[in-house]
C-alpha cells in the first residue's frame, strides 16, 4: 500500500468520547442521598431529567431533603431492589410505572452492594457510573462551566479531579463577559431564520450565513442585539450579506431600511485603481 503524504493527527489513547448526552425528560435512577448524589442529581435536573431517587429517608442529606420536598425528584424510601432496573413509579402517574432507566448513578458507603447494582446494569446493558470506582463507569463527570446555554467541561479521565476544577475556574474567568447572553441571541436569531427559510435544502446555506454573522459581530454586538435589530438582520439574507453593526442601529425605529444601504460585507475583498 503506498503511503500518503497528507499529515493526520496522531491517535492519543487513554482518553474518553466527550459527549452533550441529550436526557431531557428521560428516567435517571440515583442511589444514595449523599452530598455526592445531591452533585449529581443536580447535574441531572440541570439537564431536565426525570429523576428518581433511591434512598432510605434517613440517609438523605440537607440538599436532596429539599428536592424531594418540592417534588423535584421521585424519592423511594427504601434501598436498591434489582425490580428498580425494571420499573419505578412515574412521577405524574403512579398507576403507570417508568420503564427501564436511561442510566444508574450510585453514590453510597457500600461497595459490595455498589458492585451488585454495577453488575446488575451491565446485564441488562444501561449504562451506570459508580461513584469512585473507575473501573465500575461507563461515564465520568467532569469540571463543569455554565453560563446560560454555554456548557464548557474539563475532564482529567480521572486522573486529578481537583486540577480540573482548577482549569475549569481559570477558562472561566478568561471567557468574555455576557457570552451566555451573546450565544441566548445567537439562538434566537437561528430559530427566526429558519422561521424565514425553513426548507431542509436551505440548510447549508443558513449555515453559512450564520457563520458569517458570528464572524462579523462581537460577543459585545450579540448581547445588544434586540428582536428589531434581528428582523433588520434577516432582511439580508435572503441577498446573502452581513451588514455592519452600526448600520443595523442607524434602522432601528425604521430610520433606513436594507434597500437604502449599500453594504459591504468584505466577502470578495476590494482593489484600489491608481
Amino acid at each position: 500500500m503506498t503511503e500518503s503524504k497528507e499529515k493526520f493527527p496522531e491517535v492519543q489513547g487513554g482518553g474518553s468520547l466527550i459527549l452533550a448526552w441529550q436526557i431531557k425528560n428521560k428516567h435517571v435512577l440515583v442511589v444514595g442521598g449523599g452530598e455526592v448524589a445531591a452533585g449529581r442529581i443536580l447535574a441531572l435536573l440541570n439537564a431536565d431529567a426525570l429523576v428518581t431517587v433511591v434512598c432510605p429517608a434517613d440517609g438523605l442529606n440537607p440538599e436532596v431533603r429539599h428536592r424531594v420536598a418540592h417534588n423535584q425528584v421521585t424519592h423511594l424510601d427504601r434501598k436498591f431492589l434489582p425490580s428498580d432496573l425494571d420499573a419505578v413509579p412515574s412521577p405524574t402517574t403512579p398507576d403507570s410505572p417508568l420503564g427501564p432507566p436511561a442510566m444508574v448513578m450510585t453514590a453510597v458507603d457500600d461497595p459490595a452492594a455498589s458492585t451488585q447494582i454495577w453488575k446488575l446494569c451491565k446485564q441488562q446493558r444501561i449504562p451506570a457510573n459508580i461513584a469512585d470506582v473507575p473501573p465500575e463507569c461507563d461515564f465520568y463527570f467532569g469540571s463543569v462551566h455554565r453560563d446560560g446555554p454555554l456548557q464548557i467541561m474539563v475532564s482529567t479521565n480521572g486522573k486529578g479531579p481537583r486540577l480540573a476544577a482548577s482549569i475549569r475556574k481559570f477558562i472561566g474567568q478568561s471567557l468574555p463577559a455576557g457570552v451566555g447572553d451573546a450565544i441566548e441571541r445567537v439562538g434566537l436569531l437561528r430559530a427566526k431564520l429558519r422561521e424565514l427559510s425553513p426548507d431542509v435544502e436551505d440548510g447549508p446555506n443558513r449555515m453559512k450565513w450564520m457563520i458569517r454573522v458570528s464572524d462579523r459581530y462581537s460577543w459585545n454586538d450579540m448581547c445588544d442585539l434586540s428582536d428589531e435589530d434581528m428582523d433588520n438582520l434577516l432582511s439580508y439574507y435572503k441577498p446573502k450579506e452581513v451588514p455592519d453593526i452600526d448600520i443595523l442601529k442607524a434602522m432601528r425605529g425604521g430610520g433606513m431600511s436594507a434597500d437604502d444601504m449599500d453594504v459591504f460585507d468584505g466577502s470578495f475583498g476590494f482593489s484600489l485603481g491608481l
